[in-house]
């Protein structure tokens, strides 16, 4: 098991809801594909470097987990096509 950190920034437009609903949403691709989630981390709304969909602020998560090596390529595969995602970034962390 390796472990990863996948960096989400999701529209700040949206209502709570459907916010809290995409994060479940990440959670739930994560543990489908054998992962397990050992800490999630909200920054809340921060300013954007630069404009993403004519949009300046977005909401901040980092999902941290353990999974096998073929997981990170399947959860991106999924999240590329998320609506409220603007960009996600999944990295492996060293031991």
């Amino acid at each position: 098991m390796n472990k990863y950190e996948l960096a989400l920034v999701v529209n700040a437009k949206i209502e709570d809801e459907a916010r809290n609903k995409v994060l479940e949403d990440v959670k739930g691709l994560v543990t489908r594909f054998g992962g397990t989630i050992t800490d999630v981390e909200e920054w809340g709304k921060k300013k954007l470097a630069y404009e993403i969909q004519k949009m300046s602020e977005g909401f901040y998560y980092f999902i941290h987990f353990e999974a096998e090596s073929t997981a990170p390529g399947e959860i991106e595969s999924r999240i590329r096509i998320m609506e409220n995602v603007l960009r996600f970034l999944c990295v492996k962390q060293e031991a």
